[in-house]
């Protein structure tokens, strides 16, 4: 059964990161949302052109299945948002057992939903101390899969993350 998946991101997101998971969740018939500050376009950090679909302040998590969060400097921009929006989106998947997917610097979001305490995740190296700040537990992986909540490292790890995701999905 197709799902619906949110994708936070906003400018300085890597491409690949973002393009190449949304490849794998299209090829196997699920819907993808972008959601962003505001609709409209994203400037990725390698040069592509992307649309937001929706921005954060028009959306509700019930809507959605699952959550993917890729990296670059997009999960850092995202935080700064002053309401602390895109942590409360957030939330809302990790409390109620829907597939998170994270991937880089994608974790830095999942940390403000003060909901990784105890949990297994990995990351790009530059964030692994602040998740182990935030209580979780930090390994060093391709892919580390914690109940709802997929992660993985960086770009050489998108092959078994996107496994990971259709897997999860199926």
């Amino acid at each position: 059964m197709a799902k619906k998946v949110a994708v936070l991101m906003t400018d300085m997101v890597e491409d690949v990161e973002y393009t190449s998971p949304v490849e794998a969740l299209e090829a196997e018939g699920h819907e993808v949302e972008v959601i962003s500050k505001e609709s409209g376009e994203i400037e990725g950090k390698q040069g592509g052109k992307f649309k937001a679909d929706k921005s954060i302040s028009e959306v509700n998590a019930d809507e959605y299945d699952a959550l993917f969060i890729p990296g670059g400097f997009s999960p850092d921009l995202l935080r700064a948002d002053k309401e602390g929006r895109f942590g409360k989106f957030a939330t809302h998947f990790l409390q109620n057992d829907k597939p998170t997917f994270a991937i880089c610097h994608g974790p830095q979001v999942l940390i403000d939903t003060d909901l990784l305490k105890d949990r297994n995740v990995t990351s790009f190296i530059s964030v692994r101390k602040d998740l182990e700040n935030a209580g979780a537990k930090v390994q060093d992986a391709s892919v580390v899969v914690c109940s709802n909540l997929v992660t993985s490292r960086s770009p050489d790890d998108l092959q078994d993350f996107n496994n990971e995701i259709k897997k999860q999905l199926a």
